[in-house]
């Protein structure tokens, strides 16, 4: 019976945590747009600005669940990196043609994703 709720409960804190990680992304997108509207900032702005995101987000939300992690932090901050980054490619893929995502963009956001999500683990 313990072994069950522990269970559970650490998909409710994976959960929570990948939660968190897209509240932020939406808050700092959110930002970004308004920056956007006010600056007249370019593309090569915008993407950096896109993939500093990606980036926070994913290091946040490593954090958060290497805090709450007894052993192995970094696994579990690549595990939320990967989670993050697959929910990304379904809601991708749901709101637009596949054809438009590219292999080599989708590499990267990957990379950028599971790796910001370790660091984050690492240094929780």
């Amino acid at each position: 019976m313990d072994n069950t709720i522990h269970r559970n409960s650490k998909v409710i804190i994976i959960l929570r945590d990948l939660l968190i990680s897209y509240i932020i992304t939406g808050l700092l997108l959110l930002l970004l747009s308004f920056c956007m509207l006010k600056l007249d900032l370019s593309n090569k702005v915008l993407s950096g600005g896109i993939i500093v995101t990606y980036i926070l987000s994913n290091f946040i939300g490593g954090f958060l669940l290497g805090k709450s992690s007894e052993q192995k932090r970094f696994l579990w901050g690549l595990g939320m990196g990967a989670l993050y980054f697959v929910t990304l490619i379904m809601i991708s893929i749901v709101t637009s043609p596949i054809a438009a995502l590219e292999g080599g963009r989708i590499a990267s956001v990957m990379f950028i994703c599971i790796f910001s999500g370790m660091l984050g683990g690492m240094v929780s």
